[in-house]
């Protein structure tokens, strides 16, 4: 089956008004002006300057929350699944290393904003990933499968349309290093094996997991060429110019995918 590539840009808790305006001009020139309609663009910017880049996007190029929490209330600073969606988002990203590791977020956290967002019709971008101790200790795939079992093995069959699976090695993010297309490759290829066993075949199939870590132009074209890369989150990169090649290497046929 062929799937969409992906291509997410999480700015982070980066930018100004003035910047991220001119960003997004760049982009609506550099991707959407290109006529890159193979991929699906979205852009996570932080959320004092969502209402801005939305208006500033093109409608080719989407917009993304970066987080959200289950439900609206007394939770001073978030953003409720609700609000995402009464913005006029479709996307906001979950379960991301850096909510994880810094902000601490548990399993069952996650796995509640991942049902409410679902709930509300927003396309799930779920993070998982290993950290560097756990990768040396041979554990990528436990610590991955324990992730994408306890955030989103109870996603009922029809809503895993909904689900992008961004595959993040948290030693990669924002280091520098990157993890070799193979690695790359054997990562999301177990996660695609995963699917196929817990879920179903069409799901496996169907479900598009992407890279992330340290994704530039650089590197974009050798991970693309690997069969069950469906695409990238970007970091740093998708604060600059570059941003466009990444999306233009993803735009390029692919040789095989997969076959499930």
């Amino acid at each position: 089956m062929t799937r969409t590539p992906f291509i997410g840009g999480n700015f982070k808790c980066t930018g100004t008004a003035s910047s991220l305006t001119a960003l997004v001009q760049d982009f609506n020139t550099n991707i959407a002006g290109k006529g890159y309609t193979s991929c699906e663009v979205v852009v996570a910017p932080a959320t004092p300057y969502i209402g801005l880049v939305k208006s500033v996007a093109r409608r080719e190029i989407g917009v993304s929350a970066q987080n959200c929490i289950a439900k609206s209330g007394a939770f001073t600073g978030e953003m409720s699944a609700e609000q995402v969606k009464d913005m006029g988002l479709e996307y906001v990203i979950i379960g991301h290393s850096e909510r994880r590791h810094v902000f601490g977020e548990t399993q069952q956290v996650i796995a509640e904003k991942v049902k409410a967002a679902l709930e509300k019709g927003l396309t799930v971008i779920f993070c998982i990933g290993e950290t560097l101790k756990e990768r040396e200790q041979g554990r990528t795939e436990e610590v991955c499968f324990e992730q994408m079992q306890t955030g989103i093995a109870q996603v009922p069959l029809a809503l895993w349309s909904k689900i992008v699976i961004a595959y993040e090695p948290v030693w990669a993010i924002g280091t520098g290093k990157v993890a070799s297309p193979d690695q790359a490759q054997q990562a999301v290829a177990a996660v695609r094996n995963w699917l196929l066993e817990k879920i179903s075949r069409s799901v496996a199939s169907s479900t598009r997991i992407i890279y992330g870590g340290s994704v530039n132009a650089k590197n974009s074209t050798a991970l693309w060429s690997q069969p069950d890369i469906d695409g990238f989150l970007v970091g740093g990169a998708s604060t600059k110019p570059e941003f466009a090649d990444i999306v233009k290497a993803a735009s390029m046929p692919k040789g095989t995918m997969s076959k499930l």
